[in-house]
């Protein structure tokens, strides 16, 4: 079973790669890492998916909170949680037929198509796992030429304290009083 592990770290140059040596030295295999900037200025969120037979999600967010530039490592696996991934799929077009099943497929799955040329057509398709799978596996028959896909990004769903809106998570980590939020890092001014 995949674990899901968010991870919330300073923007900062290195950070990426001291994550990923971490993964290297520790021989933590994972099957998605995904990240990007977050609402907060200087602050971004790593979502990482690992294989729970293979790897200890919990040694591996063990690991990580002892890196300094990350400030809180979630696993949200056992929590609602919205997991989606984005595919791009291009699909060889044989004849006109082809085309119709390929635009009902997009059309049913609510995909996007993104390029239609005479022979191949590329389809977009954002959702959970399972979703992408069952686009992967009705295109496969018209013969997939290529395929990429983004990596798994996770959110936790509701979550509001007290229903405040504006009230955002506090960051439980010595790490956090480095980030300097008005543009810049404190260590480096």
């Amino acid at each position: 079973m995949n674990r899901t592990l968010i991870a919330t770290v300073a923007d900062r140059p290195g950070v990426l790669n001291r994550v990923a040596s971490l993964f290297r030295r520790r021989a933590f295999n994972i099957e998605s890492l995904t990240v990007g900037h977050t609402e907060r200025e200087g602050i971004s969120r790593m979502t990482i998916v690992v294989d729970g037979h293979r790897t200890d999600s919990e040694k591996v967010a063990q690991n990580l909170e002892k890196l300094v530039d990350v400030l809180l490592v979630e696993d949200v696996t056992d929590r609602s949680a919205i997991l989606h991934d984005l595919v791009l799929i291009k699909v060889q077009i044989h004849d006109r037929a082809a085309r119709s099943e390929i635009l009902r497929i997009t059309d049913t799955f609510q995909a996007r198509l993104v390029d239609m040329c005479p022979r191949t057509a590329i389809v977009e398709i954002a959702g959970s796992e399972s979703k992408i799978r069952t686009v992967i596996e009705a295109l496969r028959s018209h013969g997939i030429l290529e395929m990429v896909r983004t990596g798994c990004v996770a959110m936790v769903r509701g979550g509001l304290k007290n229903g405040n809106a504006n009230e955002t998570p506090s960051l439980n980590s010595s790490h956090a009083s480095d980030i300097n939020t008005e543009g810049g890092n404190s260590w480096q001014e």
